[in-house]
């Protein structure tokens, strides 16, 4: 009988501790945690810079004076490898004309294939502000032209504004990047002239064991060939009887000189920050450059040449140029 009494005791105290611990090993509901939302295909890049030099394609655009520039250019993701892109920038200029300010419009797409990247689009170079310089016959097709000629003989249109398309590819390997760019327009800088511009680019960018101190570093170059057609008639050029300014009969337009140029620069970065260390130049000379820019500051004859033998231009020459600029994407800054 004490062996019975014992053994319910012991079955009742099994009973009274068994459905805590059954509730213990049953797994309990973790709460249902919403999924995160898929990042936004939109992103805005912008940024500014200042630089002593504005250089395009070797040639100055502002007189060999200080410039400074701004961007701002929203995009939008298709998926991982295609982008679309629309663009507004600005940089302070000097052209011949006394245009003070370029605007430019552009956009296009970039699609990306593994380590090759294309870019394909539009670019608009908006000159405000221009004045019509020269008098002579040839500027009556200009009806917006009535001021002086320049004092060095050169004459420039009111109007420079134009449009090139453009293709871009890059290959990345490693820490190089090898890119090829094409450039097209029908009437380049509204001289009349058809244009063509092919390049080469190569870059390092320093890893991060190669930094120097809290600063990233890259080294770049590029060597390009600019086609240049003939110009209408407002820059026409004919040799007078008993002397004037052209050596070769071309009243229905200048053929202008082709030529290359080419640039190597170091950069340092430091977070959004970039300082580009570079040195421009071209093989185009002093005068084929004046025929090409109609610099009012040009001077002298050294430039003599077959197109109008008029004075020579530094607009063209080997230049030094320091840019600092500051680049940021809305993205990094959430």
């Amino acid at each position: 009988m004490k062996k019975v009494v014992l053994s319910v005791v012991a079955a009742l105290a099994v009973s009274a501790v068994a459905p805590a611990a059954f509730a213990a090993d049953m797994p309990s509901k973790a709460p249902k945690v919403a999924p995160a939302p898929p990042p936004s295909p939109w992103d805005i890049a912008f940024g500014a810079a200042i630089m002593n030099d504005y250089i395009f394609r070797g040639v100055t655009q502002s007189g060999h004076r200080g410039s400074v520039a701004a961007y701002f250019e929203p995009r939008y993701n298709i998926n991982s490898n295609w982008q679309l892109y629309a663009g507004l920038s600005g940089e302070s200029i000097k052209f011949a004309n006394n245009a003070a300010a370029e605007i430019d419009f552009y956009g296009g797409v970039r699609p990306t294939f593994g380590p090759l990247a294309f870019d394909i689009g539009y670019w608009y170079y908006y000159y405000p502000g221009g004045q019509c310089y020269g008098t002579g016959p040839t500027q009556s097709f200009d009806p917006g032209c009535v001021g002086p000629i320049q004092t060095n003989g050169n004459v420039a249109k009111k109007v420079a504004s134009f449009y090139e398309i453009y293709g871009k590819v890059a290959y990345t390997w490693t820490d190089w990047v090898f890119g090829a760019n094409f450039y097209y327009s029908p009437n380049f800088l509204n001289l009349g002239a058809d244009g063509e511009y092919l390049s080469g680019t190569i870059k390092f960018t320093a890893p991060e064991k190669m930094a120097l101190g809290p600063l990233g570093w890259y080294v770049s170059g590029e060597f390009g060939h600019q086609w240049l057609g003939t110009s209408d008639a407002f820059y026409g050029c004919k040799s007078i009887a008993n002397g004037g300014f052209c050596l070769a009969n071309n009243p229905n337009g200048i053929p202008y000189a082709d030529y290359n140029t080419w640039n190597v620069g170091l950069g340092l970065t430091w977070k959004v920050f970039t300082l580009d260390l570079r040195y421009y130049d071209t093989d185009l000379s002093k005068g084929d450059c004046n025929a090409f820019t109609s610099d009012p500051t040009a001077t002298g004859t050294a430039g003599l040449n077959a197109i109008n033998g008029g004075p020579s231009s530094s607009w063209c020459g080997a230049a030094f140029v320091a840019k600092l600029s500051a680049d940021l994407t809305l993205g990094s800054l959430k």
